[in-house]
């Protein structure tokens, strides 16, 4: 599952994605977990608009106290109707874009997981498919949240590549450019269902990529070296 990607470029949210941008704030190079992102959702005159939002459905603060964390970066599209954390935003039609220039995953065929980089041939940024959460914050201002959704990916030419030899591999739906606004609309979650497909192989790119530490914008706040080393192979 994808953990980690490299969001798409401001000026990118006008010129690819035509959605007026109503993001504020910057946001960092690479994302994780909890970290601000753009998405991109309709607004009632069916335009598309650019906000910020916190990459997980369910942000870190919004968990009760003694309750134990846990993931929802990807929402699984076979279960995504019926767990809590994805089943009232995909209900009520909540989708989004969710705007990359490329993502992470971890290959495992040399024996020891190596971090690579996937995205499409063009090298143009890209759009996946994803839900989105809004929240009332205490000082009256709304927040939000999103979520990528994952489809199997076994038999995928490139996408079969990640994770561990005996996991199940998945992939993030990207979203054919002509698609994105019927994705957005989509009136039943049953008819959103057509939208989650794996994307052709031959216009996708596939390549090792280098880990650098040494940026404090980019990697993951954490005082242990093995924790960072771990955490960018979680399998979700």
């Amino acid at each position: 599952m994808c953990v980690n990607y490299t969001p798409t470029r401001r000026d990118q949210l006008v010129e690819k994605f035509a959605a007026i941008d109503q993001t504020g704030d910057d946001w960092r190079p690479e994302i994780w977990q909890d970290y601000a992102a753009p998405f991109i959702t309709h607004d009632h005159l069916k335009r598309r608009r650019a906000q910020l939002g916190s990459y997980g459905m369910i942000p870190k603060n919004k968990i009760p106290a003694g309750v134990k964390r846990f993931s929802t970066m990807n929402a699984r599209a076979e279960t995504i109707g019926q767990l809590r954390s994805f089943a009232q935003a995909w209900r009520m039609g909540q989708r989004c874009l969710i705007p990359l220039q490329n993502f992470f995953e971890p290959n495992y065929e040399t024996g020891k997981a190596e971090r690579w980089q996937i995205g499409v041939k063009d090298h143009s940024d890209f759009a996946v498919a994803g839900l989105y959460q809004g929240w009332n914050e205490e000082d009256g201002q709304q927040s939000f949240s999103f979520t990528q959704i994952t489809i199997n990916a076994d038999l995928h030419p490139v996408m079969r590549q990640f994770q561990k030899p005996e996991d199940e591999k998945r992939s993030l739906v990207i979203l054919h450019e002509q698609d994105y606004d019927a994705w957005l609309a989509c009136p039943h979650p049953d008819l959103a269902r057509q939208f989650l497909q794996l994307f052709p192989a031959e216009q996708m790119w596939a390549k090792a990529a280098n880990l650098d530490r040494t940026s404090a914008k980019t990697k993951r706040p954490t005082t242990n070296p093995s924790a960072f080393q771990a955490s960018l192979f979680d399998d979700e």
